[in-house]
């Protein structure tokens, strides 16, 4: 049964970025040496290494992404409008993996609109959307945009890679952990997040 969230407001949406918007503030911040976060542990070399590459990821993406036949009647078969609020930053390598997408699929469906939220930039929004206690990004939730009602939501990654990184986040320095992560979703081409949701999409569109 779906839920009305008290934290997603009619101005919250209205704050929040279009894709566009989001990747022109992810460019434009890190021609200054900067990424979405203000958190100085966010905009360190090392970061913004990661920051670059991420660019490059997602304009990849956007040119390389193909969704199944079967998603792609998914989400013609939306009868009211959606709005998929995902809260994100640039410096993280698995939003710069799934956003593409989410974002493919959301011009499949004229009934999807999809915006973006900085996470450090809303506590209460993240706080409510924990992964395993923690403020894992990408996160997507997604409301009914009548009525603000939720309907459920996504993320961190792919479950399949949920476990893993579950398994490895503690045997291993991030660098080697963030290669291990890139070449997981290398090898995977987008078909993880696709299966999810054709799955997810199915049963958003039986609630009533």
């Amino acid at each position: 049964m779906s839920t009305q969230s008290s934290i997603i407001t009619p101005e919250l949406l209205a704050s929040a970025y279009t894709y566009e918007q989001y990747v022109a503030l992810s460019n434009e911040l890190l021609a200054q040496s900067r990424t979405t976060s203000e958190a100085p542990s966010y905009n360190t070399p090392e970061i913004l290494g990661y920051a670059k590459l991420n660019i490059h990821r997602m304009n990849r993406l956007d040119k390389l992404t193909a969704l199944t036949t079967e998603l792609k009647a998914a989400l013609a078969g939306i009868a009211e409008p959606w709005t998929w609020l995902v809260l994100t930053e640039s410096w993280c390598g698995d939003a710069a993996q799934s956003i593409p997408v989410l974002h493919h699929m959301a011009e499949q469906s004229p009934q999807v609109s999809i915006r973006f939220l900085l996470r450090d930039k809303n506590p209460d929004l993240i706080n409510a959307y924990l992964t395993n206690g923690g403020k894992s990004i990408p996160k997507l939730i997604c409301v009914r945009t009548t009525d603000l009602k939720e309907l459920g939501s996504w993320g961190p990654r792919p479950a399949q890679l949920q476990v893993l990184f579950t398994e490895w986040q503690n045997k291993m320095p991030f660098p080697e952990l963030a290669e291990k992560l890139q070449r997981w979703y290398n090898d995977d081409r987008t078909q993880a997040i696709q299966r999810e949701f054709l799955e997810l999409i199915t049963a958003w569109r039986a609630i009533r």
